[in-house]
């Protein structure tokens, strides 16, 4: 029996909806004071945060992003049983398995939907995005619910305050569909994992290589373990060559960016970024101060605070950009649809 099949024309993709959720309860830089050997000023000036959003004990991942979820659905006016697709971007697991897709899928009331985790720390949320969109693209789905989730604060050694003061817990998702005639919707990317520095930001235990036990616990490796400065000087390099790599090949410039929204790791990564790419800081979206680096979650929450603020307009033109544990390196180009 042969089987005659016909030619999939590719579908253009857009971002159709975004909704984002933080835990109301604050821990600000004058908390941590009071916690361990650190500063407001000495956070500020190194970060640019002041303040991070924290889940109450047994608030999980797939709690926070499951409220973002359904913000996103109720931004575009439909239901949980049109979504196809639920892609869940962590590093903060609920457990093992299932995977948190099930678990939000489940709490949103998504029927019939499919989906998987993926995990690639501050690169989440773009990689989840791109392989969302390639399920819309190939038209296999028209409706795919692309989350990043982390409840950081459940990693977090509070007596170190190398990272204690870095992270906060979120969740965003955005609502991936077709363009309608006329729209551009995502134009390109660029990623890359460099495993070398690998054991530059890591959580050691709890995996196949060291299983959980008593002494893992006492050993603290269910806790973020950082190398600060070999992370900040990656992070500084790579997200303006990425950001570089994908404006150069569709032969955009810096300067015809109407808006950049960057992961939100470090205040002076993102302006290092912005200067190499000729970037005005007006055009550069940043909300460190309020919400610490939330891993998954920074890029659609920057998304949800550039809306809040008046600064994306349908046909705008922007990019994305991330590094983070890996390392991992993302860049997105997209054209605003909403």
């Amino acid at each position: 029996m042969s089987l005659t099949l016909k030619a999939q024309k590719s579908v253009r993709v857009k971002i159709g909806a975004v909704g984002t959720y933080v835990p109301p309860r604050l821990l600000t830089n004058a908390d941590l004071e009071k916690m361990v050997a650190t500063s407001d000023q000495w956070i500020t000036e190194r970060t640019g945060i002041r303040e991070r959003h924290i889940a109450e004990k047994g608030v999980a991942s797939s709690d926070l992003g499951a409220e973002a979820a359904r913000r996103c659905l109720a931004a575009r006016g439909i239901p949980a049983t049109e979504v196809e697709v639920v892609i869940v971007a962590t590093v903060t697991p609920d457990m093992l398995f299932p995977a948190t897709a099930c678990l939000v899928q489940e709490k949103i009331g998504a029927k019939g939907a499919w989906g998987f985790d993926l995990s690639a720390a501050c690169c989440g949320f773009p990689y989840a995005l791109q392989a969302g969109a390639k399920l819309v693209e190939s038209g296999a789905h028209k409706k795919v619910l692309v989350v990043g989730a982390d409840v950081m604060s459940s990693i977090i050694d509070y007596t170190d305050r190398t990272t204690c003061v870095i992270f906060g817990d979120g969740a965003g998702a955005v609502l991936l569909e077709p363009c309608a005639e006329g729209e551009v919707g995502l134009i390109d990317y660029y990623h890359e994992i460099d495993g070398t520095g690998a054991a530059s930001l890591y959580m050691p235990g709890g995996g196949s290589l060291h299983p959980s036990s008593a002494e893992t616990v006492a050993q603290k490796m269910h806790y973020v373990h950082q190398d600060g400065a070999a992370v900040y000087k990656f992070a500084v390099r790579k997200m303006a060559e990425s950001a570089e790599t994908v404006l150069t090949r569709n032969g955009i410039a810096g300067k015809d960016l109407d808006c950049f929204l960057p992961h939100q790791a470090n205040k002076r990564i993102i302006q290092s970024t912005a200067e190499r790419l000729g970037l005005p800081m007006d055009r550069v979206v940043i909300n460190i101060d309020r919400f610490g680096n939330t891993t998954a979650a920074t890029i659609p929450m920057v998304m949800k605070t550039a809306m809040e603020e008046g600064r994306l307009k349908k046909g705008d033109l922007v990019l994305l950009a991330s590094a983070g544990a890996g390392f991992t390196v993302a860049a997105t180009l997209l054209q605003w649809e909403i």
